[in-house]
């Protein structure tokens, strides 16, 4: 036992060591098992922790800006979360798609929880994620230019399955800004998936960027073929604290 131990180590497969461990200590149970059941078990034990390690580990890297899980969302009335409309994205078809979700509403609406909770899920299905602020994102690529690492970074945000842009909007883009927006986009233009959040309607979106033909080409590369969902009713922030005083 110590000397198949060793090279179930060997062979890095030491959730599978740990199992048959477990199946020595209990073997009563496990004694009516054949060969390859016990066998079957232990493999499955070593794939099962080895996929929610990686998970974990798209989780860390991802860096979402808050812990939302799918299974929290609240789907009042006013808020105007189509349950049908979030049962079809969680499954995460829109990723295999290569599609876009536009998430607009108010400010407290919950938009930044709704794309992190959408984001969890796509960690959870083995999806490799990334979350910017969209200001922190255009100041990272500006840094890049002057660094060399550039093409670096867009060859990084390239190879996510999916990146969520948050507070879209903010403020005006510069011609510079809006080039390396295109740039990001353009890369992963039906290859991968994007989510964006902002306060501003999409029917707005044309007015922040400030050169018209590059806004052309940008909402054209996010607007079409995308998911929308516009939350409305009052702000979460203002409900959960009257909760907490009540």
């Amino acid at each position: 036992m110590n000397r198949l131990n060793e090279q179930l180590k060997t062979l890095r497969l030491s959730h599978a060591a740990k199992a048959l461990e477990q199946q020595q200590e209990r073997l009563n149970t496990y004694a009516e098992l054949d060969f390859e059941e016990r066998l079957s078990l232990l493999l499955e034990n070593e794939i099962l922790n080895r996929n929610q390690t990686k998970i974990q580990r798209l989780k860390r890297q991802a860096k979402l800006r808050v812990d939302a899980e799918p299974s929290q969302l609240i789907y009042e009335e006013q808020r105007n979360l189509n349950r049908r409309q979030m049962g079809e994205l969680l499954t995460g078809n829109y990723l295999h798609k290569h599609q876009n979700i536009l998430i607009t509403g108010p400010t407290g609406a919950g938009k930044t929880s709704l794309g992190c909770a959408l984001a969890t899920s796509a960690c959870n299905q083995q999806c490799s994620v990334r979350y910017y602020r969209l200001t922190r994102l255009l100041d990272d690529l500006s840094a890049g230019r002057l660094d060399g690492s550039y093409q670096k970074q867009l060859q990084s945000l390239a190879g996510k399955d999916l990146l969520v842009l948050d507070d879209w909007g903010m403020e005006t883009l510069t011609q510079e800004h809006s080039g390396y927006l295109l740039e990001v986009l353009e890369d992963r233009y039906q290859r991968s998936s994007t989510i964006v959040i902002s306060q501003l309607p999409v029917k707005e979106w044309y007015s922040m960027i400030g050169n018209a033909t590059v806004a052309d080409a940008l909402l054209d590369r996010l607007v079409h073929n995308s998911h929308r969902i516009e939350l409305g009713g009052e702000s979460m922030r203002k409900l959960a604290q009257t909760e907490h005083l009540e």
